[in-house]
């Protein structure tokens, strides 16, 4: 399959605003129009669900408002005492490691703050549900996957989120899952049964793998470039700075599916044709010479300059934006204090990324938690 990638700044933050270009592959995609695009494909996943991932106009304010008040300033802001309970109790877990030995940071403290809140903002208390989420979010992201793999994920996620909301409609809580259930109960037009377990399937992807590649990449700077965690414990610059650095050159998702073109599109000198495939190239456009200057390959937390569109831009814009950097600015500084003399365990250019061209993220991140040698990278 064919699709125009994005990778200037300014071109792309214009076309993500741009009423001729839509998300919703059903009316606006020739390939999926034509019958071509089949649940084989390994980015099925990322195209044939029926949220506000793939809405457009209408539809997707629809979608949007009824989601928008679980991620709003005060929810979000509500959680903090609970992620920080998180925090504490997988710092405490980590200090009992024994001296010398190495930790997978990524896997023992990046991974397990995300999908604990997710979890339990959906109300999944169920231990094995909750790996087996993890497990196949892990597979939606993954783009190296078999035909097979990508249609069996595709079935077990819907199988899981499925189960979910039957468990819910029996015993109703005080989370998101009930909240949607509540809204299709109402009135079956605002929400339909597909569109209610896919936007749990979007909440949980959109709000999970990026949330760890951003933890994962920031602690990976910062112990790669000791001068900008310096600045940092001097305060010369703030975790924001830290954060927005982050998101800025090492966008959490390199390259997001798909948009369409609703008619030609004349742009940067090409033509974009109606019914052609345009995918969003987040990470290249964080690095853009052009708005960032000859170094803009280069994390420079004192940069005055930051923006980048890593959460989107325009009517598509992430909704839970606020809620991941929430769990940086309480994650990452956490991490830092606990662990003064947190170190990487391997050379920066052995680190293996993850086998997906939509996130952008480390394999594992090795450490030492006391006593290591700086890396540098």
């Amino acid at each position: 399959m064919v699709a125009w990638a994005v990778s200037d700044h300014a071109l792309l933050k214009e076309l993500l605003t741009d009423p001729r270009v839509s998300k919703d592959p059903r009316r606006h995609w020739s390939a999926w129009i034509n019958g071509e695009i089949t649940p084989e494909w390994p980015l099925f996943t990322w195209v044939a669900v029926t949220n506000m991932f793939t809405a457009y106009g209408g539809d997707h304010r629809r979608l949007r408002k009824l989601v928008s008040t679980a991620f709003s300033a005060r929810a979000t802001e509500a959680l903090r005492p609970r992620i920080e309970r998180m925090v504490t109790d997988l710092l405490d877990g980590l200090a009992a490691t024994p001296p010398g030995e190495m930790v997978d940071l990524r896997e023992e403290y990046c991974y397990p703050i995300p999908i604990q809140v997710i979890c339990d903002l959906f109300g999944v208390s169920d231990e094995g549900t909750r790996k087996e989420l993890r497990r196949l979010v892990d597979s939606i992201f993954n783009t190296a996957a078999t035909a097979e793999e990508a249609a069996a994920t595709f079935q077990d996620i819907h199988t899981v989120l499925s189960d979910l909301v039957a468990l819910k409609r029996r015993t109703p809580g005080d989370d998101m899952t009930s909240v949607l259930i509540s809204a299709r109960e109402e009135d079956g037009s605002r929400l339909s049964e597909a569109e209610l377990v896919d936007t749990l399937l979007l909440v949980i992807s959109a709000g999970h793998e990026t949330t760890v590649n951003l933890l994962d990449n920031a602690v990976h700077a910062l112990l790669t470039r000791p001068d900008q965690l310096e600045l940092v414990r001097t305060g010369r610059a703030t975790w924001n700075d830290v954060i927005e650095e982050t998101l800025r050159v090492d966008s959490p998702v390199a390259n997001l599916p798909l948009r369409y073109a609703v008619e030609d599109i004349e742009t940067g000198g090409v033509t974009i044709k109606k019914g052609e495939a345009i995918l969003a190239a987040y990470a290249a456009a964080g690095r853009n010479p052009a708005l960032h200057g000859e170094d803009a390959d280069r994390f420079d937390v004192t940069r005055l300059n930051k923006e980048h569109l890593a959460f989107g831009h325009g009517v598509h814009f992430c909704l839970g934006a606020p809620l991941a950097r929430l769990e940086a600015q309480i994650a990452l500084p956490a991490l830092f204090e606990r662990f003064p003399e947190l170190a990487p365990a391997a050379p920066a250019d052995s680190l293996l990324p993850v086998a997906s061209f939509i996130s952008n993220g480390h394999r594992s991140l090795p450490v030492h938690l006391t006593g290591g040698t700086p890396q540098g990278g």
